[in-house]
């Protein structure tokens, strides 16, 4: 089995290469392509434009033809698969379209948090769409100054943000947390044992892409 994986942030792999390992995945199941540059670009723009989402989707209809399932790993580009998924050679697995179907399950306040200004309008658009089947109530919030932290290359910094976030949406009241990005959920690891844990995308697209793998090969 081979998932192929298209990150925009060299860091991600680690995190990927963690969640496989914890599924019980075999060592070399993923295959790894990172193009900072699309994301990049989006920012620089201010949102995804068509001409980034078209090679975005080019992308992965290649990277489709030679892996069993396809990860996008990027909640910007996120809007890009539905150019792409229905006649790809491999099924194509939006990360934060499966964190999102697992987040709402149990209905009541969803709150996603994200650390880049482009990621909010699609993410909000997706989480509102999957709470329609549960009724949970979606926010979507910005973690502030945490993306210059990341941008930096404060890695430490970056993490220590979203876990201070992490802890004031739970003094708030009853609620699931969710990050919207692969590059957070290393946050996890800073929260004490009692806070409880955010839900991560890398564990629900990985899931997602063995369930599809699965089906395909039943068909």
């Amino acid at each position: 089995m081979t998932i192929a994986c298209l990150h925009t942030s060299e860091s991600n792999i680690a995190v990927y290469e963690a969640a496989a390992k914890a599924l019980g995945l075999p060592e070399g199941t993923l295959r790894h392509h990172v193009r900072a540059d699309l994301l990049l670009a989006a920012e620089k723009l201010g949102r995804l434009t068509d001409e980034i989402s078209a090679e975005t989707a080019a992308l992965l209809w290649h990277l489709a033809e030679d892996a069993d399932a396809v990860v996008l790993n990027c909640s910007t580009l996120g809007p890009a698969v539905s150019k792409v998924a229905a006649g790809a050679g491999a099924p194509i697995i939006r990360a934060d379209a499966a964190l999102a179907e697992q987040a709402v399950k149990a209905g009541g306040k969803v709150l996603v948090l994200c650390t880049v200004e482009t990621t909010i309008i699609p993410t909000t658009a997706l989480f509102e769409a999957a709470a329609k089947a549960t009724g949970a109530e979606i926010e979507v919030r910005l973690v502030p100054g945490a993306w210059t932290h990341f941008r930096s290359g404060d890695l430490r910094a970056y993490l220590a943000s979203i876990a201070d976030a992490v802890r004031e949406a739970h003094g708030e009241g009853a609620v699931t947390v969710t990050f919207a990005q692969a590059s957070m959920t290393g946050a996890v690891d800073l929260l004490s044992d009692g806070v409880e844990r955010p839900i991560t995308g890398p564990a629900a697209a990985l899931a997602a892409a063995i369930a599809k793998i699965a089906t395909a090969d039943l068909l």
